[in-house]
């Protein structure tokens, strides 16, 4: 198996795992991989790993053989998609996850600079009051910051992208909260957000695109390098 590359990661892991069971003909009750391998070949941590397994052997998809190893119960197709759907819910943190989102929203955002309809913008401007109220009210703005990320996307008129977003909608989420949870973030968030709106609104699609990928740059780096040492 590869390891992971610079797709969605619920697609990502899904077709690496769809890989290793299709060359290996695995059924129901074949042995999958140790914990291990599945962390290397995926490059995710074990305890990641640890964890989505957990889910899936309450579930009933596998069962775990102490010194024995991992074994299938239910069919791979079944398995791949839920293993690779907990592999999400449990590693949020995971640069993968973030690599993704800068090449999407940054996109998203340049193509919203050329589309973007006085709809969209007018969304965006009731986005940005919905987080300075947020933030206002001691809160850390994260509906506003939904709201302002989700309008963005949709004003790139962009279907592709915008169920592709749309489909990591978890991850992005707790990717969200895990950044507009520390000290002073909210308010540094919401002037990043008025930067990407102005160019939006004045029609610099690299302006636009530099700006969501600042904002998203900046954002990523403290949390995963605190993901690396942990690692």
């Amino acid at each position: 198996m590869r390891p992971v590359d610079r797709k969605p990661l619920y697609e990502q892991v899904s077709d690496r795992l769809r890989e290793f069971v299709d060359l290996n003909q695995l059924q129901p009750g074949d042995r999958l991989m140790s914990e291990r391998d599945l962390a290397r070949e995926l490059s995710v941590g074990r305890s990641s790993i640890r964890e989505a397994i957990t889910a899936l052997r309450a579930r009933g998809m596998v069962e775990v053989r102490h010194g024995d190893g991992i074994y299938l119960l239910q069919q791979p197709d079944d398995l791949i998609d839920l293993l690779a759907a907990e592999l999400v819910e449990t590693h949020v943190d995971h640069p993968a996850i973030w690599e993704t989102r800068q090449a999407l929203e940054t996109q998203c955002a340049r193509l919203a600079a050329m589309r973007a309809t006085t709809d969209d913008l007018a969304e965006l401007d009731a986005a940005m009051e919905e987080m300075r109220a947020e933030i206002d009210a001691g809160q850390p703005g994260l509906s506003g910051d939904r709201r302002f990320h989700t309008g963005v996307a949709t004003a790139s008129h962009n279907p592709i992208l915008v169920r592709l977003l749309a489909s990591m909608h978890t991850a992005l989420d707790r990717t969200s909260e895990t950044s507009l949870t520390r000290a002073g973030q909210p308010a540094k968030s919401l002037r990043d957000h008025q930067a990407i709106l102005d160019a939006i609104r004045t029609r610099e699609p690299s302006d636009a695109a530099e700006a969501m990928l600042r904002h998203l740059v900046v954002t990523t780096d403290s949390l995963v390098g605190r993901y690396e040492h942990r690692e």
